[in-house]
């Protein structure tokens, strides 16, 4: 490849600097000048992101029922989710243990005392995380049209593996819809060629708008919790991926060059769903078969969200320790320890309601008798937060793909080292 050569991750990447500048220089401006402007790169933001969500529901569908009839073998459907659950508790039981120790390390909390009203939280105060059984129950459709127009990823992969056993079962005549399905798998990777060379406009109006709202004060203000969580999301990269790379012999600058793309577009957004897409052909492009991209990927989106679990560590502790300034009040290691558990099971159900990981957060805090004020200070860099939280689960699910076919003894090195570079 040349060096001066433009590719699609640089494009990103300077969208991303440039809507940088522009949000700052919009942040400067008067109120009615900056809405004008606000109007417009909202269009080219939410334009991007609604043909992203386009395409999910298809492309989802169509990869797991072609990866998995293809194969013609039901109980390694029930083999890899198993081994793809385990793996998923494993990983968020280590994001939640890297934050507490985190938040408790720097006390980024300590000091700071309570401000805000818990009346700007709105509607998400009233709402709450999904029980065990409502996120079961979740799990299944009533109607995948339904499922696909409201993109609820778990739904469309509950219908779409099912429906792939059904296909296997029909035998013959089960041919035609598998055929149907490969096809309509590659034209979907098709619509999101076509899609993301909108990422660059996209990415670079959704920036601006965030940092043309936030500006910088909002960071300064709480600067310390900003970069806590940054920290802690930097430590649990190196210490828990790199852990799992080195012990699934994951071929490391390979593996970075094929999640750069994905990361980029879900800093950018903070949308998981945005860079969905990208992430399902550059995981296949890398060797993980298509059977299990289709399957891991969509199911991390619930179960496998390590940026938001660590956030949510580190955020309520956060509260609990600006409450004991505000307060007196403490909250040791053994509370923090029983929030802790009661994170890890009611962020499974965290991508199925409004505003996601906010709502979980004020629920422990409502549980554990915290005032709603810290997550109402939060509020105001929530937006900073999120863009954090949700590349690093990208990130997280993309590796989860490439453990998982590397457990079954299907991950394609040649494959990988083809696309993406040596392993040196």
């Amino acid at each position: 490849m040349k060096p001066w050569k433009l590719t699609l991750t640089r494009q990103i990447l300077l969208g991303l600097v440039l809507g940088c500048l522009l949000g700052w220089w919009l942040n400067r401006m008067p109120e009615a000048g900056q809405a004008a402007w606000n109007r417009w790169l909202e269009l080219v933001r939410d334009v991007f992101l609604h043909l992203v969500k386009l395409m999910i529901g298809p492309l989802v569908f169509g990869s797991i029922v072609q990866g998995i009839a293809g194969t013609g073998d039901i109980r390694k459907v029930g083999r890899i989710g198993a081994k793809t659950l385990l793996y998923f508790e494993v990983v968020t039981t280590a994001a939640l243990a890297v934050g507490l120790a985190a938040v408790n390390f720097i006390g980024p909390g300590v000091g700071v005392r309570l401000a805000g009203s818990s009346a700007a939280l709105g509607a998400a105060a009233q709402a709450r995380p999904l029980t065990l059984v409502e996120t079961l129950l979740h799990v299944f459709p009533t109607s995948i049209m339904d499922a696909m127009a409201r993109n609820d990823v778990l739904q469309v992969v509950a219908f779409s593996v099912i429906f792939a056993m059904a296909v296997i079962a029909a035998g013959d005549s089960g041919k035609p819809m598998l055929a149907f399905c490969g096809s309509l798998t590659q034209v979907m990777f098709k619509f999101a060629g076509i899609v993301m060379r909108l990422a660059p406009f996209g990415v670079g109006a959704a920036i601006a708008v965030t940092v043309g709202h936030q500006g910088l004060g909002a960071l300064l203000a709480l600067g310390k919790l900003v970069l806590t969580l940054y920290l802690a999301l930097a430590v649990f990269v190196v210490l828990v991926f790199g852990t799992v790379i080195r012990v699934a012999r994951v071929p490391l600058k390979p593996f970075c060059r094929a999640a750069r793309e994905p990361f980029a577009i879900a800093f950018a957004t903070a949308n998981s769903e945005a860079a969905l897409p990208k992430a399902f052909d550059l995981m296949e492009h890398f060797g993980v078969p298509r059977g299990i991209v289709g399957f891991v990927l969509p199911a991390g989106y619930t179960f496998n969200l390590d940026g938001s679990t660590l956030y949510l560590a580190v955020a309520s502790v956060f509260v609990a320790q600006a409450a004991e300034t505000t307060t007196g009040i403490h909250f040791g290691l053994a509370q923090q320890a029983t929030m802790m558990v009661t994170l890890m099971l009611t962020s499974k159900g965290v991508a199925a309601v409004p505003r996601a990981s906010l709502v979980v957060l004020i629920a422990a805090l409502q549980s554990f008798s915290l005032p709603l004020e810290g997550a109402a200070m939060i509020l105001g860099v929530d937006a900073l937060l999120d863009m954090a939280r949700t590349s690093v689960n990208v990130v997280g699910n993309c590796l989860a793909s490439v453990v998982v076919a590397r457990w079954e003894g299907e991950f394609d090195e040649a494959k990988a080292r083809a696309n993406f570079g040596s392993y040196d």
